[in-house]
């Protein structure tokens, strides 16, 4: 809006023009003027607006500028009040999208389609002195939950009918594209016309077909049989000796991706000409490329139907032209060794599939044994495309050197290779020399995970610097903390601090010690853009850069906000505080539960009125409970959208915070605008409100969302399960499209209604098992999904006749491979006669399962030996491989085992249930086989062992390097010890940073749970600021006779987040005082006593969440003036 605007309106307002008391004041307006003011009179400002747009659009209205006024003092309005009105309105759509599609819904056809025809074409329309911008109206609409709902339903529920005008049609295809289709469901496809013009057909189904991916399993169903239906209507068999299937070529290309929903029954009555025809069209590839969501038995039926056509289904030159079909061939005993090639590399695409990736896996198995009938391993390596990831550790090991390197442009682009084949691979293409370059870096691609950390540490800084911005950087996340250090360790070496800053980037830089970092003086804060950073990285590099610029600058540059402490934030005057809110606004992810907390009592101080209503939810809980109504929607749009733990550490807090936005509901979900705008917030309602309060109207979208919760209760799981039954019926009537679309819920079943649904759909449950691997679910599911394996499989016959396994099931690898988290029920015995071909196989699947108990690990551990041989011959890839297993190996057998490289130690470190005599045994072995003494180990030794470093004695502690420490600290400070430890590794803390009195907040937020190593006395002299720097772990661990030294004062410092992990035993020992200081702390009031100033709690009705762009500037119907 223009600033002249405002002049005009203040002359209008006092622009007076006489009339008589018998004048009728909107006798001179024309009817359609006088109806629009009516409009906006009466709340219809959308209406209005748009009807007055078009109105002026084509007349001037310069002549009836007093009789408009006049008209509106005549109904006790004015320019100002509608104004108002205008303002209110648009606020309250933005935050009610309920009430934009009722209002939507009410208008006539003709306005409606105006109305979306300015909204969706986000046209900037200027009107004598303002500007209305509807893109930007658009843009706000839609990033509120809700709000494109709104759009997308109130248009498919207008439009639908009128379909086959160009504008509904236009329309409906519109709103689908912006919403990918993601609000559409079965229920309104429905009700679409079947009798559709063929331009209008082809038209909204190409948009069904682009969108198919967006959409739910039910909604694709219901749209296939809509198509069907109008396909059918409109085919005309060519005569009684005609075809009768209506599945024509030209119906079966028009089907898309949608020919996955084809009944098996409806394939095997395809004309064999017409699927003749289908096949041999250019575009039949391309669409069978993308049938992703094929099941086996679709695409078998298709190639039986296209074999019988007079396909040749071998002949390498046509196979292509089966697109996703080949993923599930049938004909392997008639392949010659290159038709059995050539289908390898056409099944390099199959690994898009969402499911049945053991057939698949099963299937190149068998075609790989077909290209080596003939030919070696070494000869076809670089022939048998990303096969090869199937290889056993046996036919890896038989390469050569040469053969891996001669083939390593094809092993680099691989997908799917194990932990332990990645070392084999690495290590051959490495070979004796343990060196590498530049070059062979690049070369090795996803295969430089398997790269040991001491040969990294050997290659040329130079080369490393240039690889950490190339391949290192691709595969960072993936390598482990060791390796990384090395590298960086390697780096840091060379260069000055400065350079290493530019150069390092994402995870490596976060792996650059602190102890490096301080050799900082100063630094180009350009450089830290898109830079990932530790806390404690930020910490320092937040006081050398700051210096001297301004707090805008130096906190717009990413995760430097981390850096940010309570003192700074207050320190900022109120044009500078101004000047950052927005900044600091737009990183509330970035910051700690302390720092957010910290914000919000500057709000509170400056600008209570401004307060984002995230932030309001830190401080005491009685500010929130006392807000003026009006923080109801901002409050429920905020905390939708957060990770509320993080947040709100202290979980009471976090239900009376979550009560309290649920109390702007109503404690109910009325329907899915209720979803929406709960968000993540639905993973936290209550037992009771599932069970009573979600209407039918919310339910299908509650269970939706509901999916993606991973840490319910088993009272919150019973009352879903309950919901799901209720509102679905009995599982025996239950389509497949509704297990795909409630995916994860299924797990929550009862047993019975599981047996049920493995009885029915087999495939489907065992596919669920593999899509819900790792997650926590109910042992009734993995249970069931045992059973349906063993009835779908038979009983398989163990490999040798061995007198104790006779007559038992014996796992296979397809059964591993199928099973996931439910390999855990195979017995001891079954175990025991599973073949060692097998195991090997499956050695790093069933190594992955956190569910096995000793016993069966203990089976396996026996398999292994079995497999392996003695435990002295295992190699390192091996004891990689083993995972969980590694665990059933006593003190004995762990002294045999070859532990000279520390990448074998880092992956048994990762296991957390060693005894303290097995991870003894581990540490010595390593320190013997490796040849190193304790001083000499590098940083990335002590990285490498992880939790194992548990096990040092205080001599071996004592012996430590202080710059090897210094470099792994931040590493260390993850590992919990017992106290003793954490004491001996707090001294060389002080030998590498200082006496504790002298810490500053970064030194104490690296050195992490060594923190708890700390004396009485040094707790006592610790300043206040220090308190939240503590890490929440080295809280945790103080032992209670030391935590009870903390002062009030100091307890009051913690912050939210070290409060919240104060344990019942510290506790315990706290007099009252230090107990409210604590629970100061927990609310978010902790800070009050700290403040410079004296700090007024304002009136916390004021603290409403004004802060609203206007949506839309046509405030009244001087906007129209032409």
């Amino acid at each position: 809006m223009q600033p002249n605007f405002w002049i005009w309106l203040v002359i209008l307002n006092f622009w007076r023009v006489g009339f008589t008391v018998d004048e009728d004041p909107g006798e001179n307006l024309p009817a359609e003027l006088r109806e629009i003011l009516d409009k906006l009179l009466d709340g219809k400002y959308i209406e209005g607006t748009v009807e007055g747009l078009e109105y002026f659009r084509n007349n001037s209205a310069s002549k009836y500028y007093a009789d408009m006024l006049r008209y509106l003092h005549s109904k006790g309005s004015s320019l100002h009040s509608l104004q108002n009105a205008f303002s209110n309105y648009f606020r309250e759509i933005v935050l009610q999208p309920r009430r934009l599609a009722a209002d939507l819904q009410q208008m006539k056809i003709s306005t409606f389609l105006l109305s979306t025809k300015y909204f969706y074409g986000g046209k900037i329309i200027e009107i004598a002195f303002i500007t209305i911008d509807f893109g930007h109206i658009k843009n706000q609409i839609m990033q509120i939950p809700g709000g494109n709902r709104s759009l997308f339903e109130t248009s498919w529920q207008k439009c639908l009918p009128l379909i086959s005008s160009s504008q509904c049609l236009e329309l409906l295809i519109m709103a689908l594209r912006l919403s990918s289709a993601i609000y559409l469901q079965p229920e309104m496809i429905v009700n679409m016309p079947k009798d559709l013009q063929e331009e209008t057909f082809k038209n909204i189904t190409t948009v069904f077909k682009e969108l198919y991916d967006k959409m739910t399993a039910r909604t694709q169903r219901a749209i296939y049989e809509w198509m069907r239906q109008s396909l059918q209507q409109s085919y005309k068999p060519p005569g009684e000796s005609g075809i009768e299937s209506w599945i024509t070529a030209e119906n079966l290309w028009f089907l898309g991706r949608y020919i996955v929903h084809l009944p098996l029954e409806e394939i095997q009555k395809i004309s064999l000409n017409e699927i003749r025809l289908f096949i041999n069209y250019d575009n039949a590839t391309k669409q069978l490329d993308s049938v992703y969501d094929i099941t086996p038995a679709t695409a078998r039926a298709f190639q039986e139907r296209i074999d019988a056509s007079g396909f040749d289904m071998a002949n390498t030159s046509t196979v292509y032209r089966l697109g996703l079909l080949v993923c599930f061939f049938d004909n392997v005993q008639e392949l010659d060794a290159g038709e059995a090639r050539s289908l390898l590399h056409q099944m390099i695409k199959c690994s898009r599939l969402k499911g049945f990736q053991v057939a698949v896996r099963k299937l190149k198995s068998k075609l790989l044994e077909l290209v080596l009938k003939n030919q070696t391993l070494n000869e076809t390596l670089d022939s048998i495309s990303d096969a090869i990831a199937g290889l056993s550790f046996i036919q890896l090991e038989s390469l050569s050197p040469q053969a891996v390197r001669g083939a390593i442009s094809v092993l680099r682009t691989v997908s799917g290779w194990t932990k332990s084949q990645m070392i084999i691979l690495a290590d051959k293409f490495i070979g004796d020399s343990k060196q590498l370059s530049l070059f062979n870096i690049s070369q090795l691609g996803e295969l430089v995970l398997g790269v040991s950390a001491d040969v990294f540490y050997s290659t040329s800084a130079d080369d490393l610097a240039q690889a950490v911005k190339g391949t290192l950087s691709d595969h960072a996340a993936k390598l482990s903390a060791a390796q990384q250090l090395a590298v960086v360790t390697k780096i840091v070496e060379t260069k000055d601090i400065s350079s290493v800053l530019d150069l390092l980037n994402g995870s490596f830089l976060k792996e650059l010690p602190l102890s490096s970092l301080l050799r900082a003086k100063n630094y180009n804060i350009t450089q830290l853009v898109h830079k990932e950073l530790r806390r404690s990285q930020a910490l320092f590099l937040y006081n050398i850069v700051s210096d001297g610029k301004p707090a805008n600058e130096t906190i717009s540059f990413g995760e430097l906000v981390k850096g940010l402490t309570c003192e700074q934030i207050q320190s900022l005057d109120n044009a500078t505080f101004l000047a950052v809110a927005e900044l600091l606004e737009n990183n509330l992810d970035l910051l700690s539960p302390h720092q957010l907390n910290c914000l919000a009592w500057k709000y509170q101080q400056k600008m209570p009125k401004s307060m984002p209503p995230l932030l309001l939810t830190t401080l005491p809980f009685a500010l929130l409970e006392n807000a003026a109504q009006s923080i109801c929607r901002p409050l429920l749009l905020s905390l939708g959208k957060a990770k509320l733990h993080l947040i709100i550490p202290d979980s009471r807090k976090r239900n009376k915070v979550i009560r309290k936005a649920l109390q702007c509901l109503n404690y109910t979900l009325r329907d899915e605008y209720d979803v929406d705008i709960l968000g993540r917030m639905i993973c936290n309602l209550s037992p009771q409100i599932i069970k009573t309060n979600i209407s039918l109207k919310a339910l299908t979208e509650a269970f939706m969302q509901i999916r993606s919760c991973r840490n319910l209760s088993n009272d919150q799981k019973r009352e879903v399960r309950n919901k799901i039954r209720k509102y679905y019926g009995n599982p025996t009537v239950w389509q497949p499209e509704l297990i795909q679309d409630l995916g994860p819920l299924v797990t929550l079943l009862s047993k019975e209604d599981l047996i049920i649904l493995a009885e029915k759909f087999p495939d489907i449950l065992l596919q669920l098992a593999l899509d819900v691997e790792g997650m926590v679910v109910f042992q009734d599911f993995l249970a069931v999904v045992f059973d349906a394996l063993k009835r779908t499989s038979g009983n398989d016959k163990p490999s040798s006749s061995t007198p104790d396994c006779s007559g038992v099931r014996v796992p296979s690898f397809d059964h591993i491979l199928k099973l996931a988290d439910a390999n855990s029920y195979w017995s001891i015995q079954e175990l025991n006669c599973m073949s060692t071909q097998t195991f090997i196989k499956g050695v790093e699947l069933l190594g992955a399962l956190k569910s096995f108990n000793m016993e069966q690990l203990t089976a396996l551990k026996d398999k292994a030996k079995m497999a392996w041989g003695p435990v002295r011959s295992w190699k390192k890839y091996q004891v990689v491989a083993l995972g969980r297993i590694a665990l059933a190996l006593n003190e004995s057998e762990i002294k045999e085992l070859e532990l000279v490289s520390i990448d074998t130690i880092t992956a048994l470190s990762q296991q957390t249930e060693w005894t303290p005599m097995q991870a003894r045994s581990i540490l010595e072995g390593f320190l013997q086989d490796s040849g190193l003494t304790v001083d000499a180990m590098k940083g990335w030794d002590l990285v490498g062992s992880g939790s194992l470093l548990c096990a040092m004695n205080a001599h071996e502690i004592n012996s430590l390097s202080v710059a090897t420490y210094s470099a792994a600290a931040a590493r260390i400070g993850e590992i919990s010890c017992k106290v003793e430890i954490l004491q001996g590794l707090l001294k060389k803390a002080r030998n590498g940073f200082g006496n504790v009195e002298d810490w500053r907040n970064f030194n104490l937020q690296e050195v992490g749970t060594i923190a708890a190593g700390m004396s009485k006395e040094e707790i006592r002299i610790l300043n206040e600021d220090l308190m939240p720097y503590f890490q929440p772990a080295a809280i945790a661990a103080l032992p209670s006779e030391v935590f009870k030294e903390f002062s009030p004062k100091q307890l009051a410092s913690l912050g939210p987040e070290n409060a919240a992990v104060v344990t019942e035993s510290q506790k315990a020992v706290l007099s009252p005082k230090q107990i409210s200081s604590l629970q100061a702390a927990l609310d978010g009031a902790g800070l009050i006593e700290m403040l410079p100033t004296a700090f007024p709690v304002k009136d916390s009705s004021t603290v409403c969440g004004e802060n609203f762009v206007l949506l839309w500037a046509a405030c009244t119907m001087v906007y129209f003036i032409a």
